[in-house]
């Protein structure tokens, strides 16, 4: 048996809100790790978003969710398959505490994260969870295939400006955020090989320095290094850890499709909390998805309320 495993990200370019890196591993036999997943697991999960059909869709965030219109396809993704996991979260927090245990630590750092909550789901016509996470487990028992780990990151503008004002640099940033899933992903599964396939980080091509740096005591070999691709190989005693960077991840890898829906869902949900504590201070304040150009509008509306709140620039609005 290997550990099958995909990584991505959300949330790099906006001004408010959360940067957010999620990986997710599935057990499979060797033999199934070159595969692709899509396939395998045919009968219960599509990458294709049809009405009608009753398979789960697992595809690159942007197709379950654009901004404005229903969160329902991403939110049934995520919870089904956490689900699957034997997860069932109730409410965010406790899904935070399922997939990114110590954030709710970093939340009492803001006003409109430290004594919030919602329930999940917050969509309505998500559908029955079990019954879905019931056909999937059937398909993946069939062909030896199991979801074996969630793993988020979410970094919230407060953290993510101080990282940034050390390194002078947010793709130092997120890569070190990818890292630590990786590093997660590897200990949740010690002395399996590991294929492990990660969506490109910005227009980075070489990987070698910072994989040699985070997996010390490992022999790397690199496999490939192009402009769509670059592959590493790190091997400690008896164990190897196959790793690739790729662009376009989400269209290629079912793993890293899954991994872009936790690290969307999970910033959503931020968003989501961020936006209701702001509404009920602002009378009239439209809520916002966080990037540029909106951003720049809600913290016009929001005006001094930000100061009376006594929540710091620099907790609410990203440096760069």
């Amino acid at each position: 048996m290997a550990i099958v495993a995909g990584i991505d990200e959300a949330g790099l370019g906006p001004t408010l809100g959360p940067l957010v890196v999620s990986g997710v591993a599935f057990r499979a036999p060797e033999e199934l790790a070159g595969q692709c997943l899509w396939n395998v697991l045919g009968e219960s999960c599509t990458n294709k978003v049809r009405r009608g059909d009753r398979r789960l869709a697992i595809a690159d965030s942007k197709k379950l969710y654009q901004g404005g219109k229903s969160l329902e396809p991403l939110e049934r993704a995520a919870l089904v398959m956490l689900a699957v996991a034997g997860k069932r979260p109730q409410a965010w927090r406790g899904l935070l505490d399922v997939v990114a245990p110590g954030a709710t630590e970093q939340l009492q750092s803001y006003p409109w994260y430290a004594d919030e909550d919602v329930a999940l789901p917050i969509s309505t016509g998500v559908g029955d969870v079990g019954t879905l996470a019931n056909a999937i487990r059937r398909d993946g028992t069939a062909h030896g295939v199991a979801l074996t780990g969630i793993f988020c990151e979410p970094l919230p503008a407060g953290h993510y400006n101080r990282l940034v004002s050390n390194t002078r640099n947010k793709s130092v940033v997120l890569l070190g955020l990818a890292l630590r899933v990786v590093d997660r992903i590897m200990r949740s599964a010690p002395g399996q090989n590991i294929h492990l396939h990660v969506d490109r980080l910005g227009g980075r091509t070489h990987y070698r320095e910072a994989l040699m740096t985070a997996m010390a005591g490992c022999e790397l070999q690199i496999l490939e290094e192009s402009d769509t691709r670059s592959a590493y190989r790190l091997v400690r005693g008896q164990r190897r850890c196959d790793i690739d960077f790729v662009t376009k991840g989400e269209t290629r890898h079912f793993p890293i499709a899954l991994a872009s829906v936790y690290s969307k869902y999970v910033r959503e949900l931020y968003m989501h909390v961020f936006n209701r504590y702001w509404s009920e201070r602002v009378a009239g304040l439209k809520s916002t998805a966080g990037y540029f150009t909106d951003a720049r509008r809600w913290l016009r509306d929001v005006g001094k309320a930000v100061e009376v709140d006594g929540a710091g620039r620099d907790a609410l609005v990203r440096v760069r």
